[in-house]
């Protein structure tokens, strides 16, 4: 009777240590693409000290171009991509071109507002386009998934994780080893000085926004195939994106993309072992006390927080 008790209580242990991993895998994927949003945000945030209300529709649209080269033209899934994330560094070149340089100068709520129309403008415009109905990506990665011992991860997944991770790399890379990473961090520190120094200003701005927007885009484009390509997906992102500057602090990349982690892992143990309904909910409530009790983020301000 003993012997049976130890082993039904050695396989409740072994299925809840199973459960848990397979939490932290989900997780893991989730947190990367969480990242790029985070990074894409706190670079436009901290260099342009712009409020990007566009940043949502810009995973939005990331979401439709994948769709739209895979699913109508019927163009390679990996081709796909990298053009829809170009594209979406294009869309944000423009949007700072055509919106935020003719405001250069103006108070923060007259650009707020412009930001703030700007999405609306995109998001009616995206309806227009595509209609309310969900769009599904097709890839071409096998439906089995990949058994790593006895956690269960799907290909599609596995690529999404290692694709998100090398983009994070390649942005830490360009800000700290690339003369035009330089050039965003002197002018995040004193867009005075940095002009005075021969920095171009306004190119600058535009490459930083159009760098933001092109990672937004990249999250959208990855999660797409893996969830559904909807209007109002950009919604919830761009709230996720905004909480997840704020538990990093402002201006701070590392930070950024540990929080997307810490804000992923959140939300996977808690529709775990809480209630999937409470999913979003858990998120937030880290948020909020973390506005509480460090309400300049996990991170600690420095003199240079870009990089």
């Amino acid at each position: 009777m003993r012997l049976l008790v130890c082993f039904r209580l050695g396989a409740q242990v072994g299925k809840t240590v199973d459960q848990f991993l397979q939490h932290i895998a989900n997780a893991l994927i989730l947190g990367g693409t969480y990242a790029l949003l985070g990074i894409g945000l706190t670079l436009i945030l901290g260099v342009m000290k712009v409020v990007n209300f566009t940043h949502g529709e810009l995973y939005a649209f990331g979401g439709f171009m994948a769709y739209y080269f895979v699913s109508h033209l019927g163009w390679n899934f990996f081709i796909a991509l990298p053009t829809a994330i170009m594209l979406g560094i294009l869309l944000g070149a423009l949007i700072e071109r055509l919106v935020l340089r003719s405001m250069r100068g103006a108070d923060i709520d007259s650009t707020m507002v412009a930001m703030i129309g700007c999405w609306i403008a995109l998001q009616n415009i995206s309806l227009l386009i595509w209609g309310g109905v969900a769009k599904s990506v097709s890839t071409p990665f096998p439906t089995e998934p990949l058994m790593i011992g006895s956690v269960a991860v799907s290909w599609l997944r596995l690529f999404v994780l290692v694709a998100a991770i090398g983009l994070i790399i390649a942005s830490y890379v360009l800000l700290q080893r690339t003369s035009l990473g330089k050039a965003m961090r002197a002018t995040f520190q004193d867009s005075s000085t940095a002009s005075l120094m021969g920095i171009n200003i306004n190119f600058i701005y535009t490459a930083t926004f159009a760098l933001g927007s092109g990672l937004a885009a990249a999250a959208g484009a990855l999660l797409g195939p893996v969830f559904v390509v909807t209007t109002t997906m950009g919604n919830l992102a761009a709230l996720k994106a905004f909480s997840i500057v704020i538990l990093g602090g402002l201006g701070s990349v590392p930070g950024a993309m540990i929080g997307g982690f810490i804000l992923a892992f959140a939300e996977e143990l808690g529709s775990g072992y809480i209630s999937s309904g409470y999913r979003d909910a858990v998120g937030f409530i880290l948020i909020i006390l973390v506005l509480m009790f460090r309400p300049t983020g996990l991170f600690k301000p420095r003199g240079e927080r870009i990089g």
